[in-house]
This record gives C-alpha cells, structure tokens and sequence, in this order.
C-alpha cells in the first residue's frame, strides 16, 4: 500500500478530531449532571416545575464559566452532538400556512361567488392531489362556467394588488404575480416564527422551510410545556382593540338566548304538546330582549336561581351551565367552565338564536377571555363571556399593526403584564377611543387571535402617547411569550400544525439507555465473534471498526448532524457493513494463500481482489440512502444521514486502517493465517449445487410470494398515523392494565380507536382518528381531555389533568409521547414512501446495468428486491394482528424495506461480482460450473456477514428502544430473504435469462469464440 505515512497522519488527526468534537457533549453532559443533582437536591419528584427551573437557573449560572481548555457550557453545549427528539424528548412539528386565507386577504374578502366558490372547490381537489393548493385553486377556478376573470375589480384588482395587477390582465398574466405574492406572505410567516422560536429560549432550535411549499418544519429538543409551544407557534397575532359591552347591555339576550335554546333543545325530544307549551312562551323570549332593569335583577337572582338553573339543564341550556353571572357595569357578561364553551359557542351562533339580537346589537361578536383555574370549582378551568361591539364589516377599530414594541413588565401591584408601544397613527385612534370609553365609563377589550386578554376601564381621561398595557393573570413565561409574539409580528395567514409529534424527556433516556446498552451487547459480541473467526486478523479489524465508530460519531457532532434512534439502527448496519467489507478481505487472503501464494502477495491480491465487491456494495446500498435522504424527513433522514456517512467511513478503515495494521504485523514475516484452528477449513470443501436447486426454490418463492400477495389484499397492512392521519399517544400506568377493556373505553368516547401493549404491561399506544380532519389547539386539547377522562380510573385518584399531560423530566406515568399527523398529509408521505421504493429499485438497476453491462444482471437483483420486499410486507400482514410489538407501516418502516433493498442488493453485487471473476479465470468452465463455484467461494462470507449483521440486529431488537422494534423486525426479516434470495433467486434468475449472446462484456478481454464455447457446453 502506497503512501503509508500519509494515511496514518491523516487517521490520527481524524481521530483527535473526532475526539475534540465529541469534548463538547462530554462537557454539556457534565454540567447538565450536575445541575440535574442540584436541582434534586433542592427539590422532591413532586415539585417538576420547580426542578425544572431551579436546573435552568443553574445552567445559566455557570454557562459562561471556563470549564476544560477554556470551553464554557454555553459554547460545549452550542456544538455537541445533537440528540432527536425520540432521544432527549421535546416537540417537532409541521406548520402549514393556510394559502386559503392568504389569498382571501390579498383579494380583499371579496364577496365574489366565483372566487369563494373556487376557494371551496380547491380544498376539495386537495384530498387527492400532490399539486399544491395555489395551484388546486387556479384549477378549480378555470373549471368554473363562465368567464371569470382572476384581475377583475371584484377579486384582484384592488388596492393592495393595483400597482402589479391592472383590469386587462388575463388569467395567465395573474398568475405569477399571485404565486409571487403568496411566496412572499409564507417567506414573511417563516421569518416571524424564527422570531418568535429565537427567543423561545430552546437550545439547537431548528425551523425549516420545506422546498418551496407552504409547509414550515420547527423542531425544538427539549421542549417541554406543549400547550405553551402549539399556542407560540399557531397564534397568528391577530392583535385587536374593541370597545366591548356591558353586562347590563346584553343580559337581556342572555336570558332570550337561553330560552330559545331550551326551545330548540327540548323540540328534538318533546311531544306536540311540550312544543306546543315551548312556543307559546316564545312571545315572552322575544319580549325579554329589552335591557329593563327587573330583567338584570331576575337574572341577578343569586345561588338560589342559579341552582334551580343547574338542575334544569335542557329548559335551560345555556343559564344552567355558567358558574357565575357578570355584574352590572362589567364587561363580563358571564363565566362558564372551560369544556362547556364549545356547546354555548354553539348556541350562540344559532340563527334562531342570533335573530334575537336587537338592531342595536346585531354586530355583537361573542368571544371568550383567557382560561382562569376556578378554586371554588377545585381547580377547574373557566373562562369569561365577552361581547364586542362588532360592525358590519367586522374591522377593529384599532389592529396590531400599529404596535412597534412589546415588552414583559410588572405594574405596581408587581403582577406581570405586557406593556405595548404604538406608532403615531395607533397613538391618534388609541386616544380616541380612551377619551370615549373614559366619557362612556366603558371598557375596552384588548383582543389577542379571539381571545380577550384583558378588558381595562379608563379611569384617568384619554390615553395620549400610544402607550398600553395588557393584563391578565399571567406567569412570567406567559407574559414573555405574549410579548414576544407582538414584537415578531403577526403571521399573514393562520398555520395549523398538520403533523407534530411530542416526546417526553423521561422516554427519550429510556430510548439513550436502552439504545447504548443494546449497542455495547451487540458490539461485544461481534468484537469476540471477529477475534474467535479470524484470530490476531479479526483483532485488526477489531480495532478498525473501533476507529470507525468514533469517526461516525466524530463527523455526526462536526456537521452539527441530529442523531436519532433510527440513526442509531443506521450505526448498527454501518457496524454490520464495515464487519462485511473485511469479511470478504479476510476470505480473499485465505483464497490466495491457498494458492501457495506468499503471504505478502496474498494480503496486496486479498486487498485488491476484495476491492471491486466492496466499493459496489457499498455503492448500490449508499444509493438507497441517498433515495432516503431525499424522500424521507425528520428521524428518517438521520437514519440515511447515519448510513451514508457509516458507508464512508467504513470504507476508509476497512481498506486503509485494516491494512496499516496488518502490513505493520506481517513486515517481519510473522504468520497472519485470517483464521483460528476452528475456523481454518470451514467451507473449504462446500460443493452446493445451487443451479440444480433453483426450480425447487423458484416453487418456494412462488408460494411465499403467493401468501403474502393473497394477505396483502385480504388482510391488508397496519397502516400507521403517517400513512392515514390520526393521533397517537404513548399512555404509560403504574400497574398492568387491560388494553381490550381500555380499547372498549376508548371506542365508546372517540367511535373509533385501538389501544395496543407498547412495551411492558404497563404502557399503551393508543391511535383514534376523531376529529382527524379538524386542527387548531383547541381540538388537540378537547381530545386530551376526552383521553384523560377515559383512562383517568386506571390512573392514580389524585392525577390531574395537567400532571397526565405534562412532559417534565423524571414523569413516570401519563401521557409519554404524542404524534399527530393530518390526512392531507399522509397522503404526500405514502406517495413519497411509494416513490422513494420505486426510485431505490430504478437507480439499482441502471447502477447494475452499467456495472456489468448485461440487463439480465440487473434483471435477476430487481427480482431478488422486490421479492424480498413483498415477503418483508407479506410477513407484516400475516402478523401484526398477534406480534408482541408495534408493526405499524410508517415512514421508519419504509426506512427498513429500503435498508432490506440494500442489504439484499450488497450481498447480490458480491456474489455477481464473483461469477464475473469467474468467468475471467475459468473461461473453459460450463457456465453452470461457473456459477455454482462462484456461489460456493461467496458462501462463507455470506453468511458470516449475515450472522453478525443479525446479532447486532438482535441485541438492539430485545433490548433496544420499543419504538425501532418493529423496524428492525422488518430489517431481520429482510436479512434472512435477502441472504437467500441472492443465491436461490438473483443468480438462478440471471442465468435463465442469458441467451446465446456475446458476453464479453461478462469476461473482459476473453476472446469471443472461447466465451460462446463456454455457453454452448
């Protein structure tokens, strides 16, 4: 080997490198420890929020402090080695921005028919389309009858769009400027978020635009407060300010409303008679919208009323349910528990209902005020009723456009509050309507995305100056998060999280411990299997994948790369292809030194001869990577970001570090045999006839393809949360539980869902599809709550809703994990998961194509792959009904089915690699003799690979992480099909399918007469 210096020095810098890199996280890890021991030192596993922050304080304590060769925290921590949120816990999400709403606001909420109708249309053509949904809209508006015009005055030809937009434009001529202009609203979204992500105070923050689509990917390790991270990211800033109504002004129409609704609820179940005796007091309900002041007094009536209302809840339905009545001069017109404002929202949007409103209130818009924890109601959130005085066009009298500061403060009472800087135009209207509300001795609502966040009285005349303050109960974070919302702006259009996925710290170092234990097993034993297989050998390249190891992670921290749990399964197939690739030198040594050849020329012919099967397996399997890495997202791009880079390096040490090792040893002529007394003639003297065979194993995959067909279509596959939409939620107790019963439950509140053991006894993967088609917050906490409800009698009696949900480090039960993904997007996934199978087994063939020159070389390794990947997918369905674990089909298992595709092409590649060889040496040979001896010489590497590649596999699948269970089932699976079908289907398969043909390009420069020789015999 040339250039032996040269490969050294560069080795051992890469190595303290590597080393250097991974200083950081060994320094972040120590300090973190300690501040974890200080914070438990201080307080007790029931004080979470405390620990949490008394961690925090002293990690900002010392995060300048020098601790090792002038490294502080806050630098060690900024370049560690970046943990997924499946190992350090936190939140990932998929923010789409709604182009719907952008586009209404760029055509000024026009009223036109066409162009609202063809909003509706587009979000139809969605459920079924790739295109995106500006596209689906210029679509369904073309398709409309008539000739609609995108640049009439009516839709974009208006102020906003007048300087780029005039009337005589046709549609092709709109179109770019429309595409321009929502490109721009998602760039200035994207830009907000960052803002407000920035100042999260989140470590390794990252925010993603996805190509040029309206889909934003934020992803935030270590997160812990979800309801704090969906209300940060989905909170459009719609800041409002409303002059709001009294209680006395409305509590007229609360008592009307209340009778009406008790009419419309009791006709769906009354008789005749009872319909009869609601109407006739209908003219009392009318009558009762008058403001008088014996109505607020009826209505005043105090807990005597109010329990007589309690327990007539269906004459009553709105009354019945509030907690407490606002009070005359009050902006409140009443409170009402948290989980029954969807039903009151309900009956106040009833046309009936709303018909009541006298001319004077007809604008009046109802919107709720901030979730208050009601003591009297033992904790229990409520929240207040307002009424805005609304107008008909619906347009504040002062936006938040005009807020050019914000900032968290505490008034003199040392609440916090949230103080606000207006500009000049904002100073103007904010004192002209203080001045009114003054005069009026009225309220005004500051109005935060439909939520009144506070309602001040002006006590002290006119406001002058644009200054304001809004208050309401908040925490410190809240105040900071509010702040720093109105100080990055307000989004242009709402952005719903369309999949997101939550993991709790505490299953995240249960994934790290049971990821490392597993991976030191499988290590240890594959270092011992190398050592007992080749002897002194098997030590180098013992050493070798050693090395290798540290440069993976080495180059994973230098790139700032994310590490993952299925990034760890890329390691263990990395471990698995560097243990290959010195496998197939060792075997290539003893070959030659079989030969009688010296052991210097069989180490330079084993190396050189072992070159070419190398570099093509590793080829053919860093295609399948590169498919993954652009296909996949998120853990699914750390395992090919793991792959491809364990692919490099494995390469490196099995040719260079190997070789160094074993040159130093033998250059004084000291014996290297690549093998044990045991090992010595193992396969030596194989002679399988594989040919002879291949009708029989062509009948068996037949039958096995036949049986996973037949299931496929009539059992199907367990098509997880990525591929259909849904919510799943890891549920972890502290006893054994039943999951049927629990499922029982389950389906009883949702309609639909399944609860499967996840793990231990104790823990459930729950997945229900209610309200898939619905996001916002507020429908991702109701179905919390509905969860919580469910199971709360399996959980301890003392559990409150907050502590089942919550994510705080050390959390042993409750709610663990959480993943939602919407059906809009499920469908891009199962598509992209289709097309990155189909593109793998393409570039495979084209890539065997071009190497060997023959189409029946790629043909027989595209048969091979896709035999095994319809066995892989035939074995799922035939067993996810009873298997102890999760075998869901999702984006990890399209990982697996793609790691089986290249697994299977490695070992396909070798062994045509050899036949190849073959037929250069032994060009006399039958072809069948050719082929059969070529299979025999790869035997003892295929399955040696095969063996330490399915140890790793195996110590990670019983003792690694439950949730890459079912992936590395998939990929055992795949192993054992994959070994099998390279010798019983690939090879059989080419040689069928070689005619009579020239094959010199199968035997290099042999002369052509020789070769047709070679087939005729």
């Amino acid at each position: 080997m040339q250039n032996k210096g040269l490969i050294t020095v560069f080795a051992v810098l890469f190595g303290l490198v590597s080393i250097y890199q991974l200083s950081f996280t060994y320094i972040a890890n120590n300090v973190e420890d300690s501040a974890k021991e200080f914070a438990n030192n201080k307080f007790t596993a029931d004080q979470p929020h405390e620990r949490d922050s008394a961690e925090a304080r002293y990690l900002d304590s010392v995060g300048a402090q020098p601790i090792f060769l002038g490294i502080d925290y806050n630098t060690a921590k900024e370049k560690e080695l970046n943990k997924g949120l499946d190992l350090e816990g936190g939140i990932n999400v998929i923010l789409e921005v709604s182009v719907k709403d952008i586009l209404k606001g760029l055509a000024n909420n026009t009223k036109d028919a066409a162009f609202n109708q063809a909003l509706e249309n587009a979000a139809d053509l969605q459920k079924e389309s790739q295109d995106t949904y500006l596209e689906s809209f210029f679509k369904a508006f073309e398709a409309l009858p008539g000739e609609n015009n995108l640049a009439s005055p009516d839709i974009f030809f208006n102020k906003n769009l007048e300087d780029v937009i005039n009337v005589g434009m046709t549609n092709a001529q709109v179109k770019p400027v429309i595409e321009k202009k929502i490109d721009e609203s998602i760039t200035s979204a994207f830009e907000v978020l960052r803002k407000r992500i920035d100042k999260f105070g989140v470590t390794q923050p990252n925010i993603q635009r996805l190509g040029k689509s309206a889909r934003i990917l934020v992803e935030l390790p270590g997160a812990k407060d979800v309801a704090r991270v969906r209300k940060l990211l989905q909170s459009t800033a719609q800041l409002e300010f409303w002059d709001v109504y009294k209680f006395e002004d409305m509590a007229g129409f609360l008592q009307a409303a209340d009778a009406k609704a008790g009419e419309i609820a009791m006709a769906k179940t009354s008789t005749e008679t009872e319909t009869t005796k609601v109407a006739d007091t209908s003219q009392t309900v009318v009558d009762s919208t008058k403001t008088e002041e014996d109505d607020v007094s009826k209505l005043l009536g105090g807990q005597d009323v109010k329990d007589s209302l309690a327990d007539n809840g269906k004459a009553n339905p709105i009354l019945s349910k509030m907690v407490t009545l606002g009070s005359q001069g009050s902006p409140v017109i009443a409170v009402f528990r948290l989980k029954d404002t969807s039903v009151v929202n309900g009956y106040l949007r009833n046309p009936q209902i709303k018909s009541l409103l006298s001319n004077e209130l007809r604008y009046a818009k109802f919107v709720w005020g901030l979730p208050e924890a009601n003591l009297q109601l033992n904790g229990e959130e409520t929240t207040a009723l307002y009424a805005l005085k609304g107008n008909r066009d619906n347009v504040p009298p002062l936006g938040g456009s005009v807020v050019v500061g914000a900032d968290q403060e505490y008034d003199n009472l040392s609440r916090v509050v949230v103080s606000m800087q207006m500009n000049g135009q904002g100073a103007k209207v904010w004192e002209q309507m203080t001045g009114n509300a003054y005069q009026n001795q009225s309220q005004i609502a500051i109005v935060l995305d439909d939520i009144v966040y506070s309602a001040p009285g002006v006590t002290s005349g006119p406001i002058s100056g644009g200054r304001s303050q809004i208050s309401g109960n908040f925490t410190v974070p809240q105040g900071q998060d509010l702040a720093n919302v109105l100080r990055a702006g307000k989004l242009p259009a709402s952005a719903e999280i369309i999949q997101g996925e939550v993991v709790g710290p505490t299953l995240g170092q249960e994934a790290i411990n049971s990821g490392v234990m597993s991976f030191v097993i499988a290590l240890f034993i594959v270092l011992l299997w190398m050592i007992g297989y080749y002897g002194k050998a098997g030590a180098f390249a013992d050493i070798a994948l050693m090395v290798n190891i540290l440069f993976i992670f080495g180059i994973l921290a230098g790139l700032g790369a994310v590490l993952t749990l299925p990034g760890i399964a890329g390691i263990v197939l990395t471990v698995g292809m560097s243990v290959d690739a010195n496998v197939l030198i060792f075997e290539r040594i003893k070959e030659e030194l079989a030969k009688g050849k010296a052991q210097k020329d069989a180490i330079k012919d084993g190396f050189n001869n072992a070159l070419s099967s190398i570099l093509d397996a590793n080829i053919t399997t860093g295609l399948t990577g590169l498919i993954l890495l652009v296909f996949g997202t998120g853990p699914i791009q750390g395992f090919a970001t793991t792959l491809l880079i364990g692919i490099a390096t494995s390469l490196f040490t099995a040719i260079f570090i190997t070789r160094l090792f074993i040159d130093s040893y033998t250059k004084n002529g000291k014996p290297l045999p690549c093998s044990t007394s045991v090992t010595k003639d193992l396969f030596k003297n194989v002679n399988i006839q594989f040919l002879k065979k291949r009708k029989a194993a062509y009948i068996l995959s037949a039958i096995m393809i036949l049986v996973s067909v037949t299931s496929l279509f009539t059992l199907g596959l367990n098509q997880g949360v990525d591929f259909v939409g849904g919510r799943t939620y890891t549920v972890r107790f502290a006893k054994d539980v039943n999951s049927q019963e629990i499922q029982n439950d389950l389906i009883k509140t949702f309609g639909s869902a399944e609860a499967k053991t996840y793990g231990g006894d104790n823990q459930l993967k729950i997945t229900t599809k209610y309200k898939v088609d619905e996001t916002g917050t507020d429908v991702d906490e109701e179905i919390e709550h509905m969860l919580f409800e469910t199971v709360k009698k399996e959980m301890p009696a003392d559990m409150t809703y907050d502590q089942f949900i919550g994510d705080q480090t050390g959390k042993t039960i409750g709610r663990m994990e959480y993943y939602k993904v919407s059906p809009t997007i499920a469908d891009d996934i199962k598509k992209d998961s289709f097309w990155a199978v189909f593109g793998s087994l393409v570039v495979v063939f084209l890539y065997i194509l071009l190497r060997f020159r023959r189409w029946q070389f790629g043909l027989g390794a595209v048969a091979a792959i896709f035999h095994d990947v319809v066995i892989v997918l035939g074995v799922f369905s035939l067993t996810y009904r009873f298997m102890p674990f999760s075998m869901e089909i999702d984006q990890a298992f399209i990982a697996a089915i793609l790691t089986v595709v290249g697994y299977s092409l490695n070992d396909t590649v070798i062994v045509f690699d050899r036949i190849r060889e073959y037929f250069n040496e032994h060009s006399a040979w039958k072809m069948n003799r050719v082929i059969d001896v070529a299979l025999n010489s790869t035997l003892g590497r295929t399955l040696n690979t095969s063996f330490t590649t399915l140890i790793v596999l195996l110590c990670m699948f019983f003792f690694g992480a439950e949730s890459i269970r079912g992936l590395l089932f998939a990929i055992i699976v795949g192993i054992f099909v994959g070994t099998y079908s390279s010798l019983f289907i690939a090879t059989p398969l080419m040689y069928d399918t070689i005619k009579r043909k020239k094959i010199e390009d199968l035997i290099g420069k042999k002369e052509e007469d020789e070769a047709a020789a070679a087939l005729e015999a």
